[in-house]
């Protein structure tokens, strides 16, 4: 079993951003390091948000591709150099387990039902069983903890294993209630921007094809 990676704070967070972005908006990835330094400061689906510069986010690229966890995408007539993720080759995971550990390293220790919800914006959980399986899969492996719940809680919570930031998680304090509704709106109009990027990107594509194609005569004639 391969074991679990040690990461810290920030490589945490740069991980969790690359299979985030990977999964969640492919037509954007893999991600410049601009992109990158963005998302993991952004302010919804984060906890705690970030104000971290891009040196610092190449430097834990860096160290992240030495434990082959990231890596340089060389892209066709790029002049960006763009970086992307592969984890779920390395830890030996599939994709409900890479995208329950993406939210644990976005956002920190969890219950079960914050999890799902949060976790089915990269891939379906049907159910709670369905994600009891999977955690019970990442704790098998060492991916995952479960902790006691917070006082006044009866649900335990859940965290990833992965060393030094494992246990910057583990002691930090949970969001304050209220902040929950706020970044759920916030998730929702970054996806709907997402969406619309997308579509925006298909569409360029569509022109530029129709353009190289009126060029070189192919297109449709009058007549």
């Amino acid at each position: 079993m391969q074991p679990a990676p040690v990461l810290d704070p920030v490589e945490a967070r740069v991980l969790g951003v690359l299979v985030e972005k990977a999964l969640t908006t492919p037509d954007q990835y893999p991600l410049s390091l601009h992109a990158l330094a963005a998302g993991c400061n952004q302010k919804s689906n984060r906890h705690p948000v970030l104000d971290l510069p891009e040196p610092e986010v190449a430097d834990a690229v860096e160290r992240l591709r030495v434990k082959r966890l990231a890596l340089v995408v060389h892209t066709a007539g790029g002049r960006v150099e763009r970086f992307g993720q592969q984890a779920m080759e390395t830890l030996g995971i599939h994709k409900a387990e890479l995208a329950v550990l993406a939210e644990l390293l976005l956002r920190g220790p969890q219950q079960p039902g914050e999890l799902r919800g949060r976790a089915e914006r990269m891939h379906p959980l049907a159910t709670l069983e369905e994600l009891s399986a999977v955690l019970d899969s990442l704790s098998g492996k060492g991916y995952a903890r479960r902790l006691a719940p917070e006082p006044g809680a009866r649900a335990p919570r859940y965290a990833h294993a992965f060393g030094a930031a494992a246990d910057a998680d583990a002691a930090a304090p949970a969001p304050p209630a209220g902040a929950t509704a706020a970044e759920g709106a916030g998730a929702e109009l970054e996806q709907r921007v997402a969406a619309l990027e997308q579509e925006i990107a298909r569409l360029a594509r569509h022109v530029v094809e129709l353009a190289a194609r009126v060029e070189s005569g192919s297109g449709p004639r009058a007549g």
